[in-house]
């Protein structure tokens, strides 16, 4: 099997020939090396250092595969519930977990919970809150009303629920893992709600969303080497890859190298619930946005030939983000300028001969604290490394309603 690449146009053209003359290798030679508890894993910093240090050729041959971890804000998701039967038995037609209402109908016991939301009267509560209470052990309230059939007659049920009494449920994430970022900038007077968090007026500050190098979208362009059933760690549990994931843009505008210049593919994940450890998984809420969970996902990158040795050595200096103004409330938001990560790690910008601070709206701590954690369970042979079957799909997802 061969992993998905890009075409060879799209390395750059300044990096000499003996660099790229690297021997490909099988997904059979990786996981036999790992069988044997010979697999060399580093994790993207780590690779970085060493490439700089030897030169790409004698990295490439001294690493099998490289860990790239995100910890970012995320209010696209559910929470998924499989709620076993009830004596008499129920068809659940609503139903308050919490007090927050869940999705039914989509069978007799199942109750879906969005993540986001909870800006509704006097409740900052959602399912990321909910999650984070069952994680810690603790018994919710669950009160649902039933369809009467003569198969489910029961009509009322009043009870609590703790993650043990759940049979099945799982942590859907719409947009997990994305190529990129952007900026968010507030050019308007007054203070600008967001996802990212609070923007301060007249550009007075910067939130970026992407941890640039060493993230999973800008080690692996494209994500060329996650499709459906891709193992991913989530939260601290095994995860999988879905399918690509909301707003995916696999041809958005790229740089030689392969890289993302703005947000691109992106991939959707699920996890069972029971697999979740809460130091990984947090529930936050943003004052006028709502809910949202930082939930720590690190994925593997396996070295399978000198392109994607290359991509995942890119340092900070040599990419590039958007900074976006989000006061305008329209689909398309102006963008301002293009600034590397390098900049944004420095904690300042410029925007028209203006410095203006900046900040990540994610978590560089947590990243590398699950990174570490991959690349453990990767040389212990606790986690599954293998090449995607198929690769995510190839049709944009972020196609907009004209109305």
């Amino acid at each position: 099997m061969t992993a998905p690449a890009f075409p060879p146009q799209s390395l750059p053209q300044s990096q000499p020939k003996s660099q790229l003359q690297c021997p490909p290798r099988q997904e059979g030679e990786l996981r036999q090396r790992q069988e044997q508890g010979e697999l060399r894993v580093r994790v993207a910093a780590e690779y970085r250092s060493l490439v700089r240090e030897v030169g790409l050729a004698e990295a490439y041959a001294a690493t099998d595969v490289v860990v790239a971890a995100d910890a970012g804000f995320m209010d696209q998701g559910c929470l998924v519930l499989s709620l076993g039967p009830t004596d008499p038995p129920i068809r659940l037609r609503t139903g308050l977990l919490a007090g927050v209402p869940g999705l039914t109908g989509c069978g007799s016991g199942e109750l879906v919970l969005p993540i986001g939301g909870g800006l509704g009267e006097g409740a900052a509560l959602s399912g990321a809150q909910l999650l984070r209470s069952l994680l810690e052990g603790q018994s919710l309230p669950f009160n649902a009303s039933g369809e009467a059939t003569p198969l489910h007659p029961r009509r009322e049920l009043h009870t609590e629920l703790s993650l043990e009494q759940i049979g099945a449920g799982r942590l859907l994430l719409h947009r997990a893992i994305s190529e990129n970022g952007i900026v968010a900038v507030n050019r308007a007077a007054g203070p600008c709600p967001s996802p990212y968090g609070t923007l301060l007026g007249k550009a007075a500050n910067a939130l970026y969303n992407c941890g640039g190098a060493g993230s999973i979208g800008l080690t692996m362009p494209g994500l060329s080497l996650l499709g459906p059933g891709s193992p991913v760690l989530v939260g601290g549990g095994l995860g999988w890859v879905v399918g690509a994931g909301s707003g995916h843009q696999p041809g958005c505008k790229r740089q030689a190298s392969g890289h993302a210049r703005t947000p691109g593919a992106a991939a959707a994940v699920s996890v069972d619930l029971h697999d979740l450890r809460p130091e990984w998984v947090r529930p936050c809420f943003f004052e006028g946005h709502g809910s949202a969970l930082l939930v720590a996902i690190a994925a593997p990158v396996p070295l399978v030939n000198a392109r994607v040795a290359l991509q995942a050595a890119t340092g900070p200096e040599q990419l590039e983000v958007p900074v976006l103004d989000l006061s305008v409330p329209r689909r398309v938001k102006p963008r301002l300028a293009s600034v590397t990560y390098a900049e944004l790690l420095c904690g300042e910008i410029s925007l028209k001969g203006q410095p203006v601070a900046c900040a990540p709206s994610h978590s560089p701590r947590l990243a590398a604290a699950i990174a570490e954690a991959l690349v453990g369970a990767l040389c212990r042979g606790e986690f599954p490394l293998r090449l995607p079957a198929a690769a995510l799909s190839s049709r944009a997802s972020l196609l907009p309603i004209e109305a």
